[in-house]
This record gives C-alpha cells, sequence and structure tokens, in this order.
C-alpha cells in the first residue's frame, strides 16, 4: 500500500522515467540480438566508454549548455560508431582491439579533461546511472527512434535476418551490407547516448547483451528471440523500476536482467535434457 501510494503521488514524475526507460529496453533489445548474434555486442560497451568520454569533454569545458550536451554527443558517437566498424574490418587491426583502441582513447581524455575541470563532482552518475534523470528531452529522441527500429524489424525482417546470419549470402541477393551494419551501430549510439544517464557508461551495455543472452536460453527461431528479448527487456525494467523505486539505479535494472538471465537458462537447460 505505501509503495502504490508513492506511486500515485508521484506519477507526474515517474511517467518520463518510465516511458523513456521502456522505450530504451525495446530498443536495446531488438538491436541486441542482432549484435549478439553477429558477435558485434562489445561494441556497445565501447560506445559507452566513447560516449563517457565525449560528455566529459563537452561538459568539463562548459562550452555548451548541459541540456543540450546530447545533441552535440549523439553524432560524435555515430562517428565513432563507424571507425569502429570499419577498423574492425581492417585486417591489420581486429574488431576487438579497434573497440579497445577508440574507447580508451576517448576514455582517457575525456576523464582527463573533466578532472581538470571539476566535471568529477559528476562522475558517479554517469558512470552508474540514475533512472530519475530521465526526462523530456530524452524521450523525444528515443521514441522516434524507438518507432524507427520496430517497424524496421517488422517490415524489414527477412533483410535483417540474411545480414544477420549470412552476409555472403545477403550480398549475393544485393542487399548493401555494410549499410545495414552502419544503421545498426548508428542505433546502438544514440541508445547509449541516450541510455548513459539512466543506467550509467558501465552498465548502459548489459541492456543490450542480457535480454537477448536470456530469450536465446529458451528459444531458437530469430523471431521468437526477438519477440521474447524485447517482452523480458521492457519487463526486466518496469519491474526493477518499481520494486527498486526509492534507488533509482541503473544497477537495479541490470540485477533483475540477470535473475531473468540465470531463469532463463534453468528453463532452457531442462528443456534441453527432457528433449534427449
Amino acid at each position: 500500500m505505501l509503495l502504490l501510494e508513492m506511486i500515485l503521488n508521484n506519477f507526474d514524475k515517474l511517467i518520463y522515467p518510465l516511458a523513456v526507460g521502456c522505450l530504451l529496453s525495446l530498443t536495446a533489445s531488438l538491436l541486441g540480438v542482432v549484435l549478439v548474434l553477429k558477435r558485434y555486442s562489445m561494441i556497445g560497451d565501447g560506445l559507452s566508454h566513447v560516449t563517457f568520454g565525449v560528455f566529459a569533454i563537452t561538459l568539463g569545458l562548459e562550452f555548451i549548455d548541459p541540456d543540450l550536451s546530447v545533441f552535440v554527443v549523439i553524432p560524435i558517437v555515430i562517428v565513432a560508431a563507424y571507425f569502429l566498424l570499419r577498423l574492425g574490418e581492417s585486417q591489420r587491426i581486429k574488431g576487438d582491439a579497434a573497440i579497445g583502441l577508440i574507447s580508451s582513447a576517448f576514455l582517457a581524455i575525456g576523464y582527463l579533461v573533466g578532472s581538470q575541470t571539476g566535471f568529477t563532482r559528476d562522475i558517479q552518475s554517469y558512470m552508474f546511472g540514475s533512472i530519475a534523470f530521465a526526462g523530456a528531452d530524452q524521450l523525444m529522441i528515443i521514441a522516434p527512434i524507438a518507432v524507427i527500429v520496430v517497424v524496421s524489424f517488422i517490415f524489414l525482417y527477412n533483410r535483417i535476418f540474411a545480414v544477420t546470419f549470412d552476409e555472403n549470402f545477403a550480398k549475393a541477393i544485393g542487399i548493401n551490407t555494410r549499410l545495414y551494419n552502419m544503421i545498426f551501430a548508428c542505433f546502438t549510439a544514440v541508445v547509449i547516448v541516450v541510455g548513459i544517464k539512466i543506467m550509467g557508461s558501465l552498465l548502459i551495455s548489459s541492456i543490450i547483451i542480457l535480454p537477448a543472452l536470456s530469450a536465446m536460453q529458451v528459444f531458437t527461431k530469430f523471431k521468437k528471440v526477438m519477440i521474447a528479448s524485447a517482452l523480458m527487456s521492457v519487463g526486466c525494467f518496469v519491474l526493477a523500476f518499481f520494486l527498486f523505486i526509492n534507488y533509482s539505479s541503473g544497477a537495479s535494472v541490470v540485477i533483475v536482467n540477470l535473475i531473468c538471465f540465470v531463469i532463463c537458462a534453468i528453463i532452457g537447460a531442462i528443456r534441453k535434457k527432457l528433449a534427449r
């Protein structure tokens, strides 16, 4: 009763964080399925470090309004995502090394600039996040992205399936695989920039990876994995949002997702045992 009363009394303050978190979880889970299957999942971790570094630089140097910094950070992180993909295709620098190279560079430069200008006062909020930080500006960005991603997965399902599982076949039937990979990376970049203050740079990649892994423990078909991943991701966020309402940390979302993963892993193991 106390929890329900608290929710009703603060509903106007909770609506934006709840809406942003649900849309963020939905979008991240769909992209996560593709990234995990293509073994690009670490790009989320790399871009989160890049985002932290760019935020540190923009806020530390104080050359832009903090409320508008996200609109400066998004294009920079998208460019970083492009270079991550191109470096990953290089024969001289492998994908994981490219991610480590760019992410560590941005992280080091951002922290160096931020530490010299007082950014360290806000470092915890950017590293671990708080659901309470979500507002109308984040909703305006993530809402259209969520619509585009969901519509794309519905109407371009066959193409996304081909690009995810067999790029050579996709190229053979005329699909521009590089363009699709770049679109996935750009959407992932936007999700991370919008979600970093909610989940934190250290935890944001978990909402991309964990729901996909959880769904894969139970289902094997691509379509079922996508649907299950989306439902689990949104469900885990809502559960964490209300159960840990007094903490409002991104860590609570990760904990609920981890519990979901363990449950799915147990269910998957039982199903495999019974199928023998």
